[in-house]
């Protein structure tokens, strides 16, 4: 999968997450990004950046599985992501979650795809 496809992005942040990378993870939304945690709106990278934060540290798992992907005027996608949460080996008190998440993606300048709203706690 290449850059030139919406989907790309899970692949990106799902490998920036389980690395525990906050600098790649945040670069993978535009600057007034929205991201939806905890049902609270979170607007923009350095807030998003510190909603990260604390939760990386504690170093949890994910896999990710791309649904569906709508795309309009080749500018314009929504993603709709199956993911797993899984607790750290270290952590024997965690639990394993599930979901779906809803994302709104834009093209970039360069091709690439950045999130422009998150939600990843979207009802069935």
């Amino acid at each position: 999968m290449n850059k030139e496809n919406p989907a790309h992005i899970h692949v990106l942040f799902v490998a920036a997450f389980n690395a525990g990378d906050i600098d790649s993870l945040v670069a993978l939304y535009e600057l007034n990004a929205v991201l939806v945690m905890n049902g609270q709106l979170v607007e923009g990278q350095q807030l998003i950046r510190n909603a990260y934060k604390s939760f990386l540290a504690l170093r949890p798992r994910m896999t990710l599985t791309t649904q569906s992907v709508v795309v309009f005027d080749d500018s314009l996608a929504v993603l709709h992501g199956d993911w797993i949460l899984e607790p750290a080996l270290a952590d024997e008190t965690g639990n394993t979650t599930r979901g779906l998440s809803t994302e709104v993606v834009r093209r970039q300048p360069d091709g690439s795809w950045r999130f422009v709203i998150d939600s990843p706690h979207t009802p069935r």
